[in-house]
């Protein structure tokens, strides 16, 4: 059954409406059981890429702004069906990269199983199954964010859909700034022992129009393969360098600084986990010689420094390039 999922979201865009269930096992060829089907259905329901209406025996399922797949220039000459697989080859890389990094145990099988089939894995955590829900949620979120302006409320709720935990602590919001300040203790790679001190949170709201308004920005000429590492990483340094929430903000970082590639219709940047010592020692010496920053310095006042990042994100890109190279029928 691991390619009945595009074969049902095709049929739903094939019927250019609404269908129930009977309706679309016909259609799929009875490739999935009907009750298989049933809980697949009501999951994406419930994930908000499919619209339900009518009850019992009226029930009909069409697809929701989410459920249509982007079009990104990188995706140009696919069929439809190697479009919708290398969209979630890149979902689920990009989703356990990152979930990776902050030390989710679910390795990229374990993740492109639970995102498909909808189904656990048996000596993994619940949280840890959360986690990889939640960011493949956010993504979707993204995605349905680039025709607009990415704004506060965007950041929100990415940041709503990755904190999977559930905290009864007024100082500790979700889709809200920090209240309180907060800081990281690092050892750097010549082995120094230092407190990492963030922005205050007084100072975030400031900060993070800074950060949305070069977001948003227009590139000129538009971004390509070469240029958007640097692009990536001054975003991504920058949300890390402020550190606007209580947590998460390494995961909404590396979405958020993925918007301006996607928007110039390039595939997204991820950091592989087994790179995660270095990731966090080049940010970690960044924050240290860039000092506290705050509405006066601003986010990047000596843009300079971020040269050994880029270089490394520039190095990482080469993951998402080489399956965007094989759907195309390359190395």
């Amino acid at each position: 059954m691991k390619h009945s999922t595009p074969q049902i979201f095709a049929a739903f865009r094939r019927s250019h409406g609404d269908l129930s269930l009977p309706e679309l096992l016909v259609e799929i060829d009875h490739a999935v059981p009907e009750r298989t089907l049933r809980r697949w259905l009501s999951k994406w329901v419930d994930e908000g890429r499919l619209i339900k209406t009518g009850n019992r025996r009226s029930t009909r399922y069409r697809l929701s702004e989410a459920g249509v797949e982007p079009e990104f220039k990188f995706l140009q000459g696919l069929s439809a069906s190697r479009k919708h697989t290398l969209l979630g080859q890149l979902r689920d890389l990009w989703t356990h990269t990152s979930t990776a990094v902050e030390g989710n145990t679910l390795t990229l099988g374990d993740t492109h199983f639970v995102l498909e089939q909808g189904l656990t894995i048996s000596g993994k955590s619940i949280k840890d199954h959360q986690e990889v829900i939640g960011h493949a949620r956010a993504i979707e979120i993204l995605y349905r964010s680039l025709t607009t302006t990415t704004s506060e409320q965007t950041v929100f709720d990415l940041h709503k859909a990755v904190q999977t935990d559930i905290v009864i602590d007024i100082y500790k919001p979700n889709g809200a700034w920090k209240l309180e300040p907060n800081g990281a203790y690092a050892v750097t790679r010549d082995d120094r022992q230092v407190y990492i001190e963030y922005a205050a949170p007084k100072e975030v709201p400031h900060l993070m129009r800074e950060i949305l308004t070069a977001l948003n920005a227009e590139h000129t000429p538009p971004l390509n393969l070469d240029t958007a590492p640097e692009t990536y990483a001054k975003i991504h340094a920058g949300i890390a360098h402020t550190h606007p929430f209580w947590d998460g903000n390494g995961r909404i970082a590396r979405l958020l600084a993925n918007i301006p590639l996607l928007r110039a219709g390039l595939p997204p940047i991820v950091i592989p986990a087994e790179r995660r010592q270095l990731y966090i020692q080049l940010l970690a010496e960044y924050e240290l010689t860039l000092g506290v920053i705050d509405r006066h310095t601003g986010v990047w006042p000596k843009p300079i420094l971020l040269n050994d990042f880029t270089a490394f994100c520039a190095d990482c890109y080469e993951a998402t390039r080489k399956l965007v190279r094989r759907a195309h029928g390359g190395e």
